[in-house]
């Protein structure tokens, strides 16, 4: 269990509340992917169920009946196997689910639909969402099958299929102090983990002995592992938005863009820097380095309670266009560059995401149609960049195969933001006085 028994608890009484007696919610646990033959993926459980219950396990199901007198909270888990466990590590078992979970009543795996109809057929709602495990699909579309046959003689059971994110995500989308801690330890360790990169990071070096230090940090600081897959982008790479090849040797006089960050305690980070092999940045590189920086420090500076979430990106989007037409990258006036999205081969994503359990977290953009306004407790990212391809001949010659990109992670506060990032070096003198030292790995500069 990552956070108290309490935590939870309080979270399922705001979700219950909110969907209301009548319905009934269900969220499986996240399906076992394979990865190759019979070797699997390191498991991570779904992060609704996650949120929900701190169960960790896979073929489980959290069961929600709102007003229940006395099994409000149910867990369907996998039966305790000591053959089993031998191989692949302790279940908690109903006993586990009642003592540890703080389950109501706990039953195994293959008693689901059994009980499921027990228990729903004289609520009016199922809240389950349709996603990624088809199999589960299937078998919510053939309990609603069933229910809509019985209905005219009973009279009652489940009529709709809601969406429980319209609920469960807004509750997400709000960090509570326990989150916050267990985000500032994963930003943390992922701060550690680009000042030894920066410290690090040669020209003959290859990408991927960045990645495997970013790892060896991230896992050493107690870590469940990268948030997701690193990018170690060298040179023309850094143009590609979603590199994770990491296999190509860093070469004297380029840039070096990493994204990377750690999960810790089912919370994740999200920072990326960009900085270069040398001891310091070419003019070229500089030029935009500083164009990107200054777009970051101008989005950041806007959020606070009441801005709207759109208003970051527009602002991110304003000075990097006015920059790419001083730099001669783009011509013309900036209401038309943006009206035409003629900046989109230099930046073709947004500027923000929302930041939590998942790297691009649950929660909605906009509400009735309109971005939504921001409020204390929402973390988000701020990562405008520039792409500049490699065979642009278009573009001058000592622009070709820059990429940039500045993210850092976030917090609205009450009278304002906080970066959570903000120890990770991000000016450029403070990055080229961190590259003057001598690398950790005996490594020169090149």
């Amino acid at each position: 269990m990552v956070l108290s028994p309490e935590v939870y608890a309080r979270r399922r009484r705001a979700l219950v509340e909110r969907i209301g007696p009548r319905a009934a919610a269900v969220f499986p646990a996240a399906p076992v992917a394979a990865r190759s033959d019979d070797v699997e993926h390191r498991y991570r459980q779904d992060s609704d169920l996650l949120y929900l219950t701190g169960f960790q396990g896979p073929e489980a199901v959290c069961l929600l009946l709102p007003g229940h007198p006395k099994e409000e909270f149910i867990l369907f888990v996998q039966p305790r196997d000591p053959e089993r466990e031998t191989w692949t590590g302790r279940r908690a078992g109903v006993e586990g689910a009642l003592e540890i979970f703080g389950a109501q009543a706990a039953y195994t795996i293959d008693k689901l639909d059994e009980k499921i109809g027990e228990y729903v057929s004289e609520r009016d709602q199922l809240y389950y969402a349709f996603g990624r495990d088809a199999a589960f699909n299937d078998r919510v579309v053939r309990w609603m099958r069933q229910w809509r046959l019985t209905r005219p003689r009973s009279g009652t059971g489940p009529a709709a299929v809601l969406d429980p994110g319209e609920v469960l995500h807004e509750l997400r989308l709000r960090k509570s102090d326990e989150e916050l801690a267990c985000m500032r330890t994963a930003i943390a360790i992922s701060a550690e983990a680009h000042g030894a990169a920066m410290r690090a990071a040669r020209a003959g070096m290859y990408e991927h002995e960045i990645e495997a230090l970013l790892d060896y940090t991230f896992r050493r600081r107690g870590a469940t592992g990268p948030a997701y897959p690193s990018i170690v982008a060298s040179g023309p790479n850094a143009t590609v938005l979603h590199y994770t090849a990491n296999d190509r040797q860093l070469q004297p006089g380029e840039l070096l863009l990493i994204d990377a960050a750690a999960e810790y305690s089912g919370y994740c980070a999200d920072i990326t820097r960009t900085f270069p092999l040398a001891a310091q940045f070419t003019p070229a590189q500089r030029a935009i380095y500083a164009l990107v920086l200054r777009a970051q420090l101008a989005a950041i500076e806007l959020i606070r309670p009441g801005a709207r979430h759109e208003d970051v990106h527009k602002r991110a989007l304003e000075v990097l266009v006015d920059g790419l037409i001083e730099l001669k990258l783009l011509s013309g006036g900036r209401e038309e560059i943006i009206t035409k999205e003629l900046y989109k081969p230099f930046y073709m994503h947004r500027t923000s995401h929302w930041l939590g359990m998942d790297v691009h977290d649950a929660g909605k953009y906009k509400v009735e149609g309109t971005s939504r306004l921001l409020e204390p407790g929402m973390v988000m990212t701020v990562e405008p960049g520039i792409y500049i391809g490699a065979d642009g001949t278009d573009v001058e010659p000592q622009y070709r195969g820059i990429g940039v990109r500045i993210e850092d992670d976030v917090l609205v506060t009450p009278d304002g933001h906080e970066v959570l990032s903000a120890a990770v070096p991000k000016q450029p003198e403070e990055i080229e006085a961190l590259r003057s030292f001598p690398s950790p790995l005996g490594r020169g500069l090149g």
